[in-house]
């Protein structure tokens, strides 16, 4: 779906679902069958997965377990800076914000962010896993006085965005975790300009013209070893996220792929600027796939995912080039990590 029509989608009845006790809006179908993407990714010189094969149920459990491992700074630098601005960033969005949370997960952060907000209107967190997501909008229910509105959806391939009961004044949408490094620039440029759309004011009228907020967390560039640590921790985690995807294949897809012949590991890449995950290949081999042969050459790698960090000055640009501009930017002591709170350019 491009992002023109992001907000024309009329809900199907089918589309909506009541699930302990949360209202849920499911929009992630199949475009296209998964084995057929697989198998695209599979063919080329230079293999790749999709990365959202990461992002089942026990897929994102291990990503919240990477996000514990004392090799990934990420996340506790991520969240130690956020309990310094959570209460900065609830008056950038005002009265009556909707917030809404691309790739939600576990929803850690956005405790902090929720408790700081001036009278929110509702928390909207978008998820491809379906039973994470519930369970996330569950806690977060529980746990804060706001109306929860789950939307199972890619969040990468636009969705509608639901109706709440308290007025709402302004949207804004919350990106941490540095999720925004896992896309291309070219991808991530796309991707903010898509987030630019959804915060402005809405032909309904819903929103009452009060100037929207993007705000996203990006890790900053550093000392390669540092980086390259986080990503290949020593208890293994990272690893078995990614052996994960080859698991899932084998069990959803019928795709007889074996785990043991192949090795993980990440690496900085400097002409990319990111970390690049890859399954190395041990051991020649093919495997059948849809009714075609897919080859395995020792020595060759798969693609599975990318970390791309950024200097302050970069991100800047990014958003600029996006048509956001950056109001304000947080940091850290050490500057291993930031925040950034965007605006549309045209206001």
């Amino acid at each position: 779906m491009s992002v023109e029509n992001i907000f024309e989608c009329q809900l199907e009845n089918d589309q909506l679902a009541v699930q302990d006790g949360l209202q849920l809006l499911e929009f992630a179908p199949q475009k296209r069958p998964l084995l057929e993407e697989v198998l695209e990714g599979l063919t080329p010189k230079e293999k790749s997965l999709p990365a959202k094969l990461h992002y089942d149920q026990r897929g994102s459990m291990l990503f919240e377990q990477i996000c514990e491992v004392d090799e990934y700074y990420i996340t506790r630098t991520e969240l130690a800076l956020m309990r310094e601005i959570s209460g900065a960033l609830g008056d950038a969005f005002g009265n009556g914000c909707m917030l809404i949370e691309p790739g939600s997960g576990a929803s850690l952060k956005t405790d902090l962010l929720l408790a700081s907000m001036p009278d929110p209107a509702a928390y909207v967190p978008v998820d491809i896993s379906r039973d994470f997501l519930l369970e996330s909008a569950t806690a977060i229910a529980d746990r804060h006085d706001i109306e929860v509105l789950p939307v199972w959806a890619d969040f990468t391939k636009g969705h509608p965005i639901p109706a709440c009961e308290a007025a709402v004044r302004s949207r804004a949408i919350y990106f941490p975790g540095s999720t925004v490094g896992n896309f291309s620039r070219s991808e991530a440029a796309s991707l903010l300009r898509t987030f630019g759309t959804m915060i402005q004011e809405q032909p309904d009228d819903e929103c009452t013209g009060v100037t929207g907020a993007v705000v996203v967390g990006f890790d900053c560039k550093k000392d390669q070893g540092r980086m390259e640590a986080a990503y290949n921790d020593a208890e293994g985690v990272t690893a078995e996220f990614n052996y994960n995807v080859i698991d899932r294949l084998a069990s959803e897809l019928g795709v007889a792929l074996d785990r043991n012949k192949f090795t993980f590991r990440a690496d900085w890449v400097e002409n990319e600027g990111a970390i690049v995950s890859r399954l190395w290949v041990d051991e020649g081999h093919s495997v059948e796939m849809a009714g075609s042969v897919v080859t395995f050459e020792a020595g060759e790698a798969i693609r599975m995912e990318e970390s791309h960090k950024y200097t302050p000055d970069e991100f800047k640009l990014l958003a600029e080039e996006s048509g956001l501009a950056m109001e304000k930017i947080w940091t850290d002591d050490a500057g291993d990590f930031a925040v950034a709170c965007l605006r549309p350019l045209s206001v």
